[in-house]
């Protein structure tokens, strides 16, 4: 029975080569643990430096969209001045272009790192293409804006003055700031000009047919090019409506109407006739037998006739 023990099957020399396996463990799994923590600690310099950069483009980004937004509505100064102020953004915005592309190399490695969590910011890189994109079309299309109220202005002789105009109605009623109205939005705009649109049928039709103008598209907003466009060409109407009445007026020797012999003396035959057969007679309480109305036909020529 010498050297056994009925208390245990396991004999000297298996624990002692269990030992020696534990002991070639133990460097093995130090070196695995540093390896590690140094893989940590690679990752953990690559959030944060990806963080820090982050964390400062993602605000410049929104800082610039609302400058941007805040310069083309703002009333300072000629449209000049905010096409001036738009390109200066629209330079300082390229030229940024580096720091944007410095971000992508820091985001390529923390893909080939696997890290799949940042602690230290908010933003992902999506979060900063999806802006940047967003604020290289916002300043594109706010320039071209400005360049196409530039040219509607001079196309239709539009004052500085009645720009501004135009605009200070606009963003009164631009609740939102999103730089758009809605239909309501555009109604009380056009209420507020001294459009007679009311809440009944006429006004209800009225105003369907002046939506079917600044928004052919039917996609429920009024940009404020759409709107520019049709104020200044109801402008333009009306000075068109009010030169040919005061024409008439004088034609008439300042009298209300007009008669067949006048327009027949004063005009030359086919613009006369033509007068005689569209003007209503006129029905004031200074009317003559053959006395007709000019100054509805006046009201109701622009659009029809380049008389």
């Amino acid at each position: 029975m010498a050297g056994t023990n009925p208390y245990t099957t396991i004999t000297p020399q298996e624990i002692n080569g269990k030992w020696d396996h534990v002991r070639q463990l133990v460097p093995r799994r130090d070196q695995a643990l540093t390896e590690e923590h140094a893989r940590q600690q690679h990752n953990e310099r690559l959030r944060k430096q990806f963080g820090a950069q982050a964390n400062v483009i993602g605000p410049w980004i929104q800082t610039k969209m609302e400058e941007i937004g805040r310069i083309s509505i703002e009333m300072h100064g000629t449209l000049e001045d905010q096409l001036s102020h738009l390109r200066q953004y629209e330079k300082s915005i390229v030229n940024y272009k580096p720091k944007i592309d410095q971000l992508e190399g820091d985001h390529q490695l923390i893909q080939e790192a696997l890290i799949f969590d940042n602690k230290h910011t908010n933003y992902t890189m999506e979060h900063i293409r999806v802006g940047w994109e967003q604020l290289l079309t916002t300043i594109a299309r706010t320039i071209n804006e400005v360049e196409n109220q530039i040219l509607t202005r001079d196309a239709k002789g539009i004052s500085q003055e009645q720009m501004n105009e135009f605009r200070a109605s606009f963003n009164h009623f631009d609740r939102d700031h999103s730089g758009t109205l809605g239909p309501e939005e555009f109604k009380a705009c056009l209420i507020s000009l001294g459009y007679d649109i009311g809440n009944d049928p006429q006004g209800e039709a009225e105003f369907a047919r002046i939506m079917s103008i600044v928004d052919p598209n039917r996609l429920g907003v009024v940009t404020f090019q759409a709107f520019i466009d049709f104020m200044s060409r109801e402008t333009a109407d009306t000075d068109t409506a009010d030169q040919v009445m005061a024409s008439f007026k004088i034609l008439a020797g300042d009298k209300n109407y007009i008669t067949v012999d006048e327009l027949r003396r004063e005009l030359p035959p086919d613009q006369a006739e033509y007068c005689i057969a569209r003007m209503a007679p006129y029905t004031g309480p200074d009317a003559v037998p053959g006395a007709l109305d000019y100054m509805s036909f006046s009201t109701a020529l622009y659009g029809e006739s380049d008389l």
